[in-house]
Protein backbone atom coordinates (compact mmCIF):
# COMPACT_ATOMS: atom_id res chain seq x y z
CA UNK A 1 0.00 0.00 0.00
CA UNK A 2 1.45 3.79 -0.85
CA UNK A 3 1.44 6.26 1.59
CA UNK A 4 -2.14 7.71 0.94
CA UNK A 5 -4.10 4.44 1.07
CA UNK A 6 -2.40 3.91 4.44
CA UNK A 7 -3.87 6.97 5.47
CA UNK A 8 -7.07 6.68 4.45
CA UNK A 9 -7.75 3.26 5.71
CA UNK A 10 -6.75 4.46 9.38
CA UNK A 11 -8.55 8.15 8.84
CA UNK A 12 -11.82 5.72 7.99
CA UNK A 13 -11.42 3.29 10.59
CA UNK A 14 -10.73 5.76 13.42
CA UNK A 15 -13.01 7.96 12.08
CA UNK A 16 -16.01 4.90 12.20
CA UNK A 17 -14.77 4.51 15.87
CA UNK A 18 -15.36 8.05 16.79
CA UNK A 19 -18.78 7.79 15.41
CA UNK A 20 -20.08 4.36 17.39
CA UNK A 21 -20.23 3.07 13.61
CA UNK A 22 -17.46 0.56 13.94
CA UNK A 23 -17.44 -2.44 16.01
CA UNK A 24 -13.77 -2.94 16.87
CA UNK A 25 -10.70 -0.64 15.80
CA UNK A 26 -6.76 -1.35 16.55
CA UNK A 27 -5.86 -2.57 20.24
CA UNK A 28 -8.97 -2.43 21.31
CA UNK A 29 -11.63 -5.53 22.08
CA UNK A 30 -14.75 -5.73 19.94
CA UNK A 31 -17.42 -3.36 21.25
CA UNK A 32 -14.69 -0.84 22.19
CA UNK A 33 -16.64 2.46 21.49
CA UNK A 34 -17.89 3.23 25.00
CA UNK A 35 -17.04 0.26 25.91
CA UNK A 36 -13.70 -0.30 26.74
CA UNK A 37 -12.89 -3.01 29.14
CA UNK A 38 -11.75 -1.70 32.40
CA UNK A 39 -9.13 -5.08 33.24
CA UNK A 40 -7.60 -4.96 29.86
CA UNK A 41 -6.85 -0.74 30.78
CA UNK A 42 -5.18 -2.40 33.98
CA UNK A 43 -3.34 -4.68 32.46
CA UNK A 44 -2.00 -2.00 30.15
CA UNK A 45 -0.34 0.31 33.08
CA UNK A 46 -3.58 2.27 33.91
CA UNK A 47 -4.60 2.65 37.58
CA UNK A 48 -8.18 2.77 38.79
CA UNK A 49 -7.78 6.22 39.87
CA UNK A 50 -6.90 7.67 36.11
CA UNK A 51 -9.96 5.27 35.02
CA UNK A 52 -12.44 7.78 37.17
CA UNK A 53 -10.84 10.53 36.34
CA UNK A 54 -11.31 9.91 32.47
CA UNK A 55 -14.07 11.75 31.25
CA UNK A 56 -16.92 9.28 30.26
CA UNK A 57 -16.69 8.39 26.66
CA UNK A 58 -12.55 9.40 26.16
CA UNK A 59 -11.29 5.96 26.85
CA UNK A 60 -12.42 3.84 23.70
CA UNK A 61 -10.01 1.36 24.64
CA UNK A 62 -7.34 2.10 21.89
CA UNK A 63 -4.06 1.84 23.29
CA UNK A 64 -1.29 -0.58 24.23
CA UNK A 65 0.40 1.19 27.22
CA UNK A 66 -0.08 4.05 29.27
CA UNK A 67 2.57 6.31 28.49
CA UNK A 68 1.61 8.19 31.39
CA UNK A 69 3.39 5.73 33.82
CA UNK A 70 6.79 6.56 32.12
CA UNK A 71 6.40 9.95 31.32
CA UNK A 72 6.83 11.76 35.00
CA UNK A 73 4.54 14.85 34.05
CA UNK A 74 5.09 17.82 36.78
CA UNK A 75 2.81 20.46 37.49
CA UNK A 76 3.28 23.17 34.88
CA UNK A 77 4.49 21.09 32.00
CA UNK A 78 3.35 21.46 28.62
CA UNK A 79 2.20 17.98 27.35
CA UNK A 80 2.00 17.15 23.19
CA UNK A 81 -0.13 14.18 22.75
CA UNK A 82 0.41 12.63 19.15
CA UNK A 83 -2.47 10.78 17.69
CA UNK A 84 -5.30 11.74 20.84
CA UNK A 85 -7.75 10.15 19.88
CA UNK A 86 -10.98 10.90 22.01
CA UNK A 87 -8.25 12.40 24.43
CA UNK A 88 -7.87 9.90 26.79
CA UNK A 89 -4.37 10.41 27.79
CA UNK A 90 -4.72 14.11 27.53
CA UNK A 91 -6.62 14.06 29.53
CA UNK A 92 -4.80 12.75 32.29
CA UNK A 93 -2.03 14.57 31.78
CA UNK A 94 -3.96 17.59 31.84
CA UNK A 95 -4.61 16.45 35.33
CA UNK A 96 -1.16 15.65 36.44
CA UNK A 97 0.12 18.95 34.80
CA UNK A 98 -2.21 20.80 36.51
CA UNK A 99 -3.95 24.30 36.15
CA UNK A 100 -0.49 26.38 35.17
CA UNK A 101 0.02 23.49 32.47
CA UNK A 102 -1.82 22.33 29.68
CA UNK A 103 -2.32 19.44 27.11
CA UNK A 104 -2.29 19.60 23.45
CA UNK A 105 -4.00 16.62 21.48
CA UNK A 106 -2.98 16.21 17.70
CA UNK A 107 -5.36 13.80 15.76
CA UNK A 108 -6.12 13.52 11.58
CA UNK A 109 -9.78 12.27 12.31
CA UNK A 110 -12.48 14.92 12.49
CA UNK A 111 -14.89 12.80 14.06
CA UNK A 112 -12.15 11.83 16.76
CA UNK A 113 -11.43 15.67 17.52
CA UNK A 114 -15.16 16.42 17.73
CA UNK A 115 -15.38 13.30 20.02
CA UNK A 116 -12.47 15.31 22.13
CA UNK A 117 -13.59 18.70 21.92
CA UNK A 118 -17.23 17.90 23.15
CA UNK A 119 -15.36 15.55 26.26
CA UNK A 120 -13.71 18.88 26.99
CA UNK A 121 -16.35 20.76 26.92
CA UNK A 122 -18.42 18.73 28.88
CA UNK A 123 -16.17 18.33 31.96
CA UNK A 124 -15.13 22.04 31.61
CA UNK A 125 -11.68 21.21 31.32
CA UNK A 126 -9.74 24.00 30.21
CA UNK A 127 -6.10 23.36 30.89
CA UNK A 128 -6.37 20.98 27.32
CA UNK A 129 -6.64 21.29 23.77
CA UNK A 130 -7.59 19.30 20.59
CA UNK A 131 -5.83 19.68 17.30
CA UNK A 132 -6.25 18.77 13.88
CA UNK A 133 -3.15 17.38 12.10
CA UNK A 134 -0.63 14.64 10.93
CA UNK A 135 1.96 13.66 13.53
CA UNK A 136 4.39 13.89 10.79
CA UNK A 137 3.14 17.46 10.21
CA UNK A 138 2.75 18.60 13.99
CA UNK A 139 0.73 21.71 14.09
CA UNK A 140 2.49 23.53 16.80
CA UNK A 141 5.45 25.99 16.58
CA UNK A 142 8.91 24.74 17.46
CA UNK A 143 10.06 24.14 21.34
CA UNK A 144 6.71 23.94 22.51
CA UNK A 145 6.30 21.13 24.49
CA UNK A 146 7.86 19.50 28.06
CA UNK A 147 7.11 15.97 26.87
CA UNK A 148 5.64 14.26 24.13
CA UNK A 149 3.34 11.18 24.42
CA UNK A 150 1.69 8.45 22.39
CA UNK A 151 -0.37 5.49 22.81
CA UNK A 152 -0.07 2.61 19.88
CA UNK A 153 -0.16 5.63 16.68
CA UNK A 154 3.35 5.12 15.87
CA UNK A 155 2.99 1.88 14.54
CA UNK A 156 -0.05 3.36 11.97
CA UNK A 157 2.36 6.21 10.10
CA UNK A 158 3.91 5.06 6.54
CA UNK A 159 7.23 7.54 7.56
CA UNK A 160 8.12 6.98 11.43
CA UNK A 161 11.08 8.82 11.21
CA UNK A 162 9.26 12.23 9.89
CA UNK A 163 7.60 11.75 13.41
CA UNK A 164 10.59 11.36 15.62
CA UNK A 165 11.79 14.49 13.32
CA UNK A 166 8.82 16.14 14.29
CA UNK A 167 8.92 15.45 18.26
CA UNK A 168 12.53 16.46 18.15
CA UNK A 169 11.35 19.57 16.71
CA UNK A 170 7.95 20.00 19.13
CA UNK A 171 10.11 19.95 21.88
CA UNK A 172 11.90 22.59 24.18
CA UNK A 173 15.51 21.05 24.93
CA UNK A 174 16.11 18.87 27.39
CA UNK A 175 12.13 17.84 26.49
CA UNK A 176 11.37 13.99 26.40
CA UNK A 177 9.67 11.30 24.81
CA UNK A 178 7.52 8.85 26.74
CA UNK A 179 5.73 6.41 24.22
CA UNK A 180 4.00 3.28 24.41
CA UNK A 181 3.71 1.48 21.10
CA UNK A 182 4.17 -2.04 19.53
CA UNK A 183 7.42 -3.29 18.15
CA UNK A 184 8.08 -6.28 15.27
CA UNK A 185 10.01 -9.12 17.12
CA UNK A 186 10.14 -11.64 13.96
CA UNK A 187 9.17 -11.23 10.53
CA UNK A 188 5.24 -11.09 9.97
CA UNK A 189 4.70 -14.38 7.11
CA UNK A 190 3.15 -13.58 4.18
CA UNK A 191 -0.40 -14.38 4.64
CA UNK A 192 -0.41 -11.98 7.64
CA UNK A 193 1.70 -9.04 5.76
CA UNK A 194 -0.97 -9.67 2.79
CA UNK A 195 -4.15 -8.87 5.18
CA UNK A 196 -4.46 -4.84 5.30
CA UNK A 197 -6.74 -5.04 8.06
CA UNK A 198 -4.13 -6.03 10.29
CA UNK A 199 -2.98 -2.36 9.59
CA UNK A 200 -5.20 -0.69 12.00
CA UNK A 201 -4.85 -3.67 14.05
CA UNK A 202 -1.33 -2.50 15.02
CA UNK A 203 0.47 -5.34 13.82
CA UNK A 204 1.88 -4.15 9.87
CA UNK A 205 3.08 -1.43 10.59
CA UNK A 206 5.19 -2.44 13.67
CA UNK A 207 8.90 -1.75 12.88
CA UNK A 208 11.50 -3.50 15.07
CA UNK A 209 13.26 -2.05 18.02
CA UNK A 210 16.65 -1.49 16.55
CA UNK A 211 15.34 0.24 13.45
CA UNK A 212 13.16 2.82 15.90
CA UNK A 213 16.30 3.48 17.98
CA UNK A 214 18.11 4.07 14.57
CA UNK A 215 15.03 6.98 13.88
CA UNK A 216 14.93 8.59 17.35
CA UNK A 217 19.12 8.64 17.14
CA UNK A 218 19.53 10.45 13.71
CA UNK A 219 16.37 12.86 14.49
CA UNK A 220 18.68 14.15 17.09
CA UNK A 221 17.91 12.14 20.44
CA UNK A 222 19.85 11.01 23.11
CA UNK A 223 19.20 8.61 26.13
CA UNK A 224 17.27 6.31 24.32
CA UNK A 225 15.68 3.27 25.67
CA UNK A 226 13.09 0.77 24.25
CA UNK A 227 11.83 -2.19 26.51
CA UNK A 228 9.36 -4.39 25.44
CA UNK A 229 6.59 -6.03 27.34
CA UNK A 230 6.87 -9.47 26.48
CA UNK A 231 3.17 -9.55 29.38
CA UNK A 232 1.31 -7.76 26.61
CA UNK A 233 0.90 -10.58 24.34
CA UNK A 234 -2.12 -11.85 25.80
CA UNK A 235 -3.85 -8.58 25.42
CA UNK A 236 -2.13 -8.03 21.83
CA UNK A 237 -3.64 -11.75 20.60
CA UNK A 238 -7.40 -10.40 21.05
CA UNK A 239 -6.85 -7.87 18.51
CA UNK A 240 -7.13 -10.41 15.88
CA UNK A 241 -8.01 -14.05 17.47
CA UNK A 242 -6.63 -16.67 15.20
CA UNK A 243 -3.76 -14.99 13.53
CA UNK A 244 -1.22 -15.25 15.83
CA UNK A 245 -0.66 -11.80 15.82
CA UNK A 246 1.08 -12.28 19.55
CA UNK A 247 4.19 -14.27 18.25
CA UNK A 248 5.36 -11.17 15.80
CA UNK A 249 4.32 -8.16 18.05
CA UNK A 250 4.99 -7.22 21.90
CA UNK A 251 3.91 -3.84 23.66
CA UNK A 252 6.69 -1.41 24.46
CA UNK A 253 7.71 1.64 26.07
CA UNK A 254 10.04 3.52 23.91
CA UNK A 255 12.04 6.88 25.92
CA UNK A 256 14.27 9.22 24.66
CA UNK A 257 15.53 13.14 25.32
CA UNK A 258 16.53 16.09 23.35
CA UNK A 259 19.79 17.65 24.25
CA UNK A 260 19.45 20.81 26.71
Amino acid sequence: MDEDTIKDLVRARYGGIAAAEAAAGCCGPAGCCDGADPADAQRMGYSEAELQAAPEGANLGLGCGNPQAIAALRAGEVVLDLGSGAGFDCFLAARQVGPAGRAIGVDMTHEMLARARANAARTGVANVEFRLGEIEHLPVADATADVVISNCVVNLVPDKAQVFREAFRALKPGGRVAISDVVNTAPLPAELQADPDLLCKCALGAAPAARIEAWLAAAGFVDIRIEQKPGSREIIAGWAPGSHVEDYVVSAIIEARKPA
